[in-house]
């Protein structure tokens, strides 16, 4: 799916696509080895990066920022987006020629991309070294030995319970206020257009006392806000073997919303037949978790979501905006819409329009649809939208949306929000921003305010994006 229109951070954040990893302070000198590492694709590839650094580092490696000084070149891919392919290739042909500079450097490929091109990559382009899938990251100290012997080595293997919940990850290029953590892995939910099942493997929650103590360090360490992160985060479910309890989604948020009031929990992503009142009575019960839902529609036509395998009506995701709406009123909600899935028609999309119209929405993410090798999607249907169609319909969904986050906006002018200061504005060092409750960023004279702290802002105007105030005692 690819993506004419994407505000702030969700699951691809754009300013972030090739990101190389850094460590945040230049401990790289006590290493005699170094990697480089570029991560494409969602949230969960980026957490991901953070856990193969730690498995390199206890290895011997340290993080470097220029690709020339590298011994190993990592690159950990997705197949979400055939945008992400193309420069993951394009990258991959460049430091071929870095190889042949500095003879003995490995090149390797991580994460979704793996399982599917290895073939490619390995014996008919010979660019890669390595092909590594998102389950095998402990297996890297052994391959990395083998490819050194000039072998070729693989392995993408998914795993029915490997959750790298024991590894602490190395935070990557972290501001030291926010942080992703990692609950789960793998998604059991069947959507037509989407790979992740096939690359990510099936769902398994992570241990929640590893989960607690990773959100613990990091509160301690001084960050303020963690955002607890898997591909269906609501069907999180962890036996505890030792005192045979279980721990539901519901009674995790609350957990790590205990460690203190002063970290903000936030989480990504939910599926609509997931999200229990358990979920919302839990948000409503604690100040410090976020009023900020992401959930996903992907199209307003009953028919289309049938096609779609998503599991509900237009009508059931209604009824559950309702719900929230009634147990949460000021909560924020962002979606998921893709225009032009196969046989979708002019009705279909109006649908989807309408959809829009009634939930008004903060914050949407829009694709039109393009076809992903292994999908259901392209085993079963006939990709039959014109190119043309799917983005005439996207521009008229984004048209639509620019309309309602303006009002979103404007209706936010002359009310005061708690904000956590996340850094200097990009615009300005004399202003610094942060988000509110909602998800919605506020920038700020900076004064004698510093990073990591929260402040009570006044909104006094707005942009179509950002919200524009003054702090308040």
């Amino acid at each position: 799916m690819e993506s004419l229109y994407s505000i702030d951070t969700k699951t691809h954040d754009e300013s972030r696509q090739g990101e190389a990893y850094v460590l945040p302070v230049d401990a790289s000198a006590q290493y005699k080895k170094h990697f480089y590492i570029e991560s494409y694709g969602c949230a969960m590839n980026f957490a991901d990066t953070e856990v193969v650094a730690s498995i390199l580092q206890s290895s011997g490696f340290g993080a470097t920022r220029n690709v020339e000084d590298a011994d190993l070149i990592f690159i950990n891919t997705c197949s979400i987006r055939e945008k992400a392919e193309l420069s993951v290739r394009k990258r991959l042909t460049e430091f071929r020629s870095l190889k042949r500079a500095k003879p003995g450097t490995l090149v390797g490929v991580l994460g979704c991309m793996a399982e599917r091109l290895k073939a490619k990559f390995l014996e008919e382009e010979k660019l890669v070294d390595m092909v590594v899938g998102p389950d095998a990251y402990r297996t890297l100290p052994g391959l990395i030995e083998e490819a050194g012997t000039g072998q070729k080595a693989v392995n993408v293997l998914l795993s029915r319970d490997e959750t790298y919940g024991d590894i602490a990850p190395v935070r990557l290029n972290s501001n030291g206020v926010n942080a992703f953590v990692s609950i789960m892995r793998g998604c059991n939910n069947m959507c037509a257009f989407c790979v992740v099942p096939f690359t990510r493997g099936r769902e398994r929650s992570r241990d929640a006392n590893s989960i607690i103590n990773e959100c613990e360090e990091l509160f301690n360490s001084g960050y303020r806000e963690v955002t607890l992160l898997g591909q269906n985060v609501d069907s999180y479910y962890w036996n505890d073997e030792s005192n045979r309890t279980q721990v539901t989604f519901a009674m995790l948020l609350e957990k790590v919303a205990l460690i203190s009031p002063l970290l903000r929990v936030r989480f990504s992503t939910s599926h609509p037949k997931d999200i229990t009142d358990e979920v919302l009575f839990t948000i409503a019960k604690h100040e410090n978790i976020c009023n900020y839902i992401h959930l996903p529609v992907q199209s307003g036509s009953t028919r289309i979501l049938q096609l779609m395998n998503r599991t509900y009506t237009r009508e059931w995701y209604i009824a559950k905006v309702n719900r929230i709406r009634e147990i949460l009123p000021d909560c924020g909600l962002s979606t998921d819409m893709i225009t032009g899935f196969c046989t979708e028609t002019e009705e279909d999309h109006q649908q989807s329009l309408s959809l829009m119209e009634y939930c008004k929405y903060d914050l949407a993410y829009m694709y039109f649809y393009s076809e992903r090798p292994g999908t259901l999607a392209e085993r079963r249907y006939e990709d039959d939208i014109p190119e043309p169609v799917k983005k005439r319909r996207l521009q008229e969904m984004v048209d639509l949306y620019r309309g309602h986050s303006l009002q979103s906006m404007q209706k936010e002018v002359g009310k005061t929000f708690k904000v956590l200061i996340e850094g200097s504005s990009k615009k300005s060092d004399n202003d610094l921003y942060g988000r509110n409750d909602q998800n919605k960023v506020i920038v700020f004279p900076k004064g004698n305010l510093k990073k990591g702290e929260y402040v009570m802002v006044k909104v006094d105007s707005c942009t179509a994006g950002t919200l524009l105030g003054s702090p308040v005692p």
